[in-house]
């Protein structure tokens, strides 16, 4: 998974956005655990990716509700890191 790339500190970039483009048409199949932790290894791992980004803010938006506060707290600081 891209967090247990981002965890262990892979930084391949080209990795990542294979990830991007495999993972975006199924982002709305993700739970919010997922999204937040995607999006976390994306921003530790420095990856330049705003249209990922933007697709994962699509699919977060309508279940807001359903992250718990620390997955809230993961996504924001990816976004923030992101610089989306």
């Amino acid at each position: 998974t891209a967090w247990a790339f981002a965890t262990v500190g892979v930084k391949a970039h080209e990795l990542f956005n294979t990830i991007a483009v495999a993972a975006t048409p199924r982002l709305s199949e993700f739970n919010s655990q997922e999204l937040a932790n995607t999006a976390w290894a994306f921003a530790k791992a420095g990856v330049e990716a705003q249209s990922f980004f933007g697709a994962v803010a699509t699919a977060a938006l309508p279940r807001l509700g359903e992250f718990s506060s620390q997955g809230l707290a993961n996504t924001v600081w990816a976004f923030a890191t992101a610089g989306v």
